[in-house]
């Protein structure tokens, strides 16, 4: 096969375009998640997708919804067995996502269904059928706009949730707002890279962005480069390997997160002779 061989399938073609929006998708909202401190955040709500999966497919809506409600119970009660009782957040949401990810394979191991456990665990992004390519394109596209037009507000919750509020910003509809923007990315990469690793796509380039700038503007613009470069990249080795295009894609971006580490003469790894 030639290099050129990817490019002559329409299905390789539609999976370099979702590859490419949810990869800026999720960069977008990985610079929020590093700034917040939500790495395993964003690990919970993804495996706490799967039992509103299962229960979506058995009430004949989209897996989306299932997906979206099930992801957002997983916050919201997290953050209320935090604020009503003495165990800490980081506990407390071990044992929320644990919980429901196997209720999810209970759920899952109990129907009748022809959709494929490892498709959802790891995604299936050459095999999209095309009613799921729309719903990812709507889902992708409301998050991303969402995040670049409360953007300022976010930045400042983020970074200081303190001073936003003594300045009259609404923290707890910023709280709730970046939990439902965080529930909508999942979703939206759900199909690209699955439940498993799509925290991955949500921590590794915003780390490579951080690492590289300390300005907020730049650290985007770092992250969604290197994100649509492996999302790209990964996806057009996947076809040549014949491998998972979800794991090559977290792969690149791994081995672009160790070069960066490694070579950054300020924030990286210092090696003492």
């Amino acid at each position: 096969m030639d290099w050129h061989t990817p490019f002559e399938f329409d299905f390789m073609l539609t999976a370099f375009a979702i590859s490419a929006l949810v990869g800026t998708v999720c960069a977008v909202f990985s610079c929020f998640l590093i700034l917040k401190g939500w790495s395993l955040m964003g690990d919970a709500i993804s495996h706490a997708v799967l039992p509103g999966i299962v229960l979506a497919y058995l009430a004949g809506v989209p897996l989306a919804i299932g997906a979206f409600v099930s992801g957002l119970f997983c916050a919201v009660g997290t953050g209320y067995i935090k604020n009503n009782s003495r165990i800490k957040e980081d506990t407390v949401m071990g044992v929320v996502f644990t919980g429901l990810f196997a209720l999810g394979l209970v759920l899952f191991s109990k129907i009748e269904t022809d959709q494929h456990l490892t498709h959802i665990l790891f995604g299936n992004l050459l095999g999209i059928p095309p009613g799921e390519v729309t719903m990812t394109v709507v889902i992708g596209t409301l998050a991303l706009v969402t995040m670049l037009l409360f953007r300022r507000d976010l930045v400042l919750f983020c970074f200081d949730p303190i001073h936003a509020r003594s300045i009259g910003l609404n923290t707890t509809f910023l709280y709730y707002l970046l939990l439902s923007l965080l529930a909508l990315t999942i979703v939206a990469s759900l199909q690209a890279v699955g439940i498993i690793l799509v925290i991955a796509m949500l921590i590794t380039p915003g780390c490579i962005g951080f690492l590289l700038t300390r300005r907020f503007s730049r650290m985007m613009a770092i992250a969604v480069a290197t994100a649509v470069f492996s999302s790209v990249g990964g996806t057009y080795a996947s076809f040549f390997l014949d491998a998972s295009t979800g794991a090559c894609i977290i792969l690149l971006q791994a081995a672009l997160f160790v070069i960066v580490l490694a070579v950054n003469p300020r924030y990286g790894l210092r090696l003492r002779g």
